[in-house]
């Protein structure tokens, strides 16, 4: 590719990822501009390293990309456009979503066998904040659905990419303990409360 034909791919990407309400996916980009989807995704990376210190960043995952606020404006831009929602989560909440952003793709099955705990409760708060979503269905029996983050995720969280996540700290294995009677999994979930329900 030309300097004047990157410079062209980039205008192009950026005036629609500018209008888009969604996430666009970067085949729809590709076809858009008549061009390979690896140079639309090579374009994207460099638009976003342009918006580095920039009021406006370029969230992406290997098949799309969407362009929001600076994460560190966002106290500003909540309070011209009137934002007042509340956007604690449980603690319930935010281990099941760590565990899904560190493991995903991954199934309600698998995420209970690591809390020990049920996590309908824990799934359905976060499917509400659209933080995390079905992407598939496992190959094991029965084919349970895999969850993985959005990009509300990303925007929540002020990140970029899902690889922007912080790497977790290398731990001991933890001693194995003794199985308790019965199926933990099927224990009910500490109730989705926030911090200041916990508190009363």
């Amino acid at each position: 590719m030309t300097s004047g034909a990157d410079e062209n791919l980039k205008l192009v990407i950026e005036s629609i990822l500018f209008v888009a309400d969604d996430p666009v996916e970067t085949a729809a980009l590709a076809r858009v501009a008549g061009r390979r989807e690896e140079d639309v995704i090579e374009a994207v990376e460099a638009i976003a390293a342009e918006y580095k210190g920039r009021g406006l960043r370029i969230q992406r995952t290997g098949a799309a990309a969407q362009m929001v606020t600076a994460p560190e404006a966002s106290p500003f831009v909540e309070q011209f456009l009137g934002v007042d929602e509340d956007q604690r989560i449980s603690h319930a909440a935010l281990e099941t979503l760590a565990i899904i952003a560190y493991k995903q793709p991954i199934s309600r099955q698998v995420i209970e066998a690591i809390r020990g705990v049920n996590c309908d409760r824990a799934l359905a708060s976060l499917k509400a904040r659209g933080l995390v979503t079905e992407v598939g269905r496992a190959s094991t029996a029965g084919r349970p659905y895999q969850y993985g983050t959005t990009f509300r995720f990303l925007e929540h969280f002020g990140l970029e990419k899902p690889s922007d996540l912080p790497p977790l700290p290398d731990l001991p294995p933890l001693p194995e303990m003794p199985q308790e009677p019965g199926d933990r999994s099927q224990e009910p979930e500490e109730e989705d409360r926030s911090p200041d329900e916990e508190n009363r």
